[in-house]
């Protein structure tokens, strides 16, 4: 009889863990609905498609390594435009830290071409973009290996710290190598488009390891749920409601008693184009270009009572 009542209580848990995942599928889905019959929304799936295939076709030069070439000019100001030397005297350590950009799943740096561009014209001189095997199947890998191009690409420039933006899985990449490897002493800012922090129930779709760690309550998650006391890097958070990989999508904000996080909330972005939506690299260009933070007297964690995350939010489709 124990063993009938377990086998039952099992049963239970498990049918009230799928009545639980098929409603937070359908509160997802129906968001979604909504927001796409609205004109913002109409207009954001046409750019998600147009971005799509503008992608695809860019996409074969991306698999091609960058390689990195350094000048050895630092980072003088006297050949910028004044608009662009006004952003570096403006907050000249801000501007001047190198900037890495780590894809997601199953892409390539490719993804970045605006957003580097945009990054570009605002007077950042290093920004790199490092491509990560296709095939691999463990984000504490990955990091391992974000460690290596972050400390190649501090040598060649001599700087002393970087930012790193991460779309999608590469967000949860460089945040793990930020939270559990120490890049946390040379990360300056994380900007992360799009990343499931507490997973996504898409991830069942997916029966590989590297989907298992994304889903919610996994191992991983886990892990970079732990305290990380002291974290000095800042975390730039964007995430949509319309995005169709996060499922739910507000598992792609990130809230942790030791960090100190800012979000962006987007209401009709699609997941490939949060990397080209001119209000997600506005607002992540314009933050990476200070450094206001870093003289901030308080960090979240560090005074009873902390703050909650700063969020930003950008209302262009009626629907909630």
């Amino acid at each position: 009889m124990a063993l009938v009542r377990a086998g039952l209580d099992r049963l239970a848990t498990m049918a009230g863990a799928v009545g639980r995942t098929a409603a937070e599928v359908g509160r997802a889905g129906t968001y979604v609905a909504r927001t796409v019959g609205t004109p913002a929304g109409v207009r954001g799936v046409a750019v998600e498609w147009a971005w799509l295939a503008a992608h695809l076709a860019v996409y074969p030069a991306g698999l091609v390594h960058e390689t990195f070439a350094a000048t050895g000019d630092g980072y003088r100001t006297d050949p910028l435009p004044p608009e662009r030397r006004g952003l570096l005297v403006a907050d000249v350590e801000g501007a001047g830290y190198p900037i890495l950009l780590v894809h997601g799943i199953m892409d390539n740096r490719s993804v970045f071409t605006v957003f580097r561009r945009a990054l570009r014209r605002r007077g950042f001189g290093v920004v790199h973009a490092v491509n990560y095997s296709l095939l691999t199947g463990d984000v504490r890998t990955a990091a391992h290996e974000l460690r290596g191009h972050v400390e190649r690409l501090r040598e060649l420039t001599g700087a002393e710290r970087v930012h790193i933006v991460g779309h999608s899985l590469g967000g949860m990449i460089a945040r793990y190598y930020v939270q559990r490897l120490g890049g946390s002493d040379v990360v300056d800012t994380l900007v992360t488009l799009g990343s499931p922090h507490t997973g996504t129930l898409s991830a069942y779709l997916m029966p590989t390891p590297l989907a298992a760690q994304l889903r919610p309550g996994s191992e991983l998650l886990d892990e970079l749920a732990r305290p990380a006391p002291g974290c000095p890097t800042r975390f730039l958070v964007v995430w949509s409601r319309m995005d169709q990989m996060i499922v739910p999508q507000r598992n792609a904000r990130l809230a942790h008693e030791d960090l100190h996080v800012e979000h962006l909330e987007l209401r009709d972005v699609g997941h490939l184009s949060l990397p080209i939506d001119p209000r997600s690299v506005h607002w992540v260009v314009s933050a990476l270009a200070r450094s206001d933070h870093r003289r901030h007297p308080f960090r979240r964690g560090q005074a009873a009572g902390g703050r909650e995350p700063t969020t930003y939010r950008r209302r262009s489709s009626p629907a909630s």
